[in-house]
């Protein structure tokens, strides 16, 4: 029994606007069919997609706050002349400078424009065959821990752990990475951008669910009422749903 990550929940008060703007940034394609905005790649709807870890933008009433969210999207590139050309594609898409005291580094700090902090990353050989999506990223105070946490919760490999950061890939080596990084400060506001986990053919939902609970993570209330997904937190607080099958 496992989990896969099929796609990041964004949060946002115009969901289409923010769709474009993601499926400009990725090159990717903003579909709606539903309430939501799907950002996946081109070429027709695909859910969930084999490979890629898509991106679900949801309406919500509220505004984002100033403090920096907790789960944030590194963009891949392949030379420095591709990451200046996407910075400057992205600013002209709407994107903005984000200053969450990076201080200096190779990557550029952007928001975009509802205020959600990403990062165009530096050409590195171990991003080439990730897609546009390079890296989902989650703070923690411990990544160790959210590393036994996730490594268990999902049907990716634990890559790397040390004290600083833990890294999780889907063991076909395809798609994006995600990283818990040790970040100072907790959890204030709810989370604006979260992961969606599904579970894998044959697999029963409730199942998954109860054994999420006896790994560590705890029910959700968001207000969600009835509805066919779980919300639930892992050990650190880091909001995320189980998708039912479609």
């Amino acid at each position: 029994m496992a989990l896969r990550p099929v796609q990041v929940n964004m949060k946002a008060l115009d969901a289409p606007a923010v769709g474009r703007f993601w499926a400009g940034a990725l090159g990717w394609t903003a579909y709606s069919p539903g309430v939501t905005t799907y950002v996946g790649p081109a070429g027709g709807l695909v859910w969930p997609h084999p490979v890629a870890v898509c991106v679900d933008v949801v309406p919500v009433p509220e505004a984002k706050t100033a403090t920096k969210n907790r789960v944030h999207l590194d963009l891949a590139t392949t030379s420095a002349a591709h990451q200046a050309e996407l910075v400057a594609r992205l600013r002209a898409l709407g994107a903005t400078p984000a200053d969450v005291g990076q201080g200096d580094v190779p990557w550029t700090v952007l928001a975009d424009p509802e205020g959600n902090e990403f990062c165009v990353l530096e050409p590195r050989e171990i991003r080439r065959d990730t897609g546009p999506i390079a890296r989902v990223v989650v703070d923690c105070a411990d990544p160790r821990a959210m590393g036994r946490f996730w490594g268990e919760a999902i049907d990716w490999t634990l890559y790397e752990v040390t004290d600083d950061h833990a890294v999780l890939r889907s063991a076909k080596g395809a798609g994006p990475y995600l990283e818990f990084v040790r970040t100072p400060g907790l959890k204030t506001v709810p989370d604006r951008v979260h992961l969606d986990l599904l579970p894998c053919p044959g697999d029963d939902k409730e199942a998954e669910v109860a054994r999420l609970r006896t790994l560590g993570a705890t029910d959700l209330d968001v207000g969600q009422g009835d509805v066919p997904w779980t919300c639930l937190a892992d050990p650190e607080g880091h909001e995320f749903c189980v998708l039912a099958p479609s």
